[in-house]
């Protein structure tokens, strides 16, 4: 049994870490496209180039609230996988990872 629950508990660790570099990569892309669209209004470029780049920059930010959800989720079944963990698995390397993401990832979204 105890190995099913470390079995679990890495699958969930690596969704949580999925999501979370997903994330990451999301808002960075958002800065990305935020600062190329400024650039081409600065630069006077052509209206329908800069309107293309402004569909861009909305689809990025769309992404962002989704991925934001499917983090919270998959923190919340990682936080429940390591509520039930065993006191005997306590000390495991993966059972202290996770927690050291739960944190992590509380961190990331809190400050967004």
């Amino acid at each position: 049994m105890a190995s099913q629950e470390l079995k679990t508990l890495k699958i969930r660790i690596g969704v949580c870490k999925r999501l979370l570099k997903e994330l990451q990569s999301y808002e960075s892309e958002v800065e990305r496209e935020t600062a190329k669209t400024q650039k081409m209004k600065d630069n006077n470029a052509d209206a329908h180039d800069i309107k293309q780049q402004e569909n861009v920059l909305s689809e990025s930010k769309m992404m962002i609230p989704d991925c934001r959800k499917r983090l919270e989720t998959a923190l919340a079944q990682l936080e429940t996988s390591l509520a039930s963990i065993n006191e005997d698995l306590e000390k495991e390397e993966d059972v202290t990872a996770a927690r050291q993401l739960v944190t992590n990832a509380q961190s990331v979204l809190e400050v967004a």
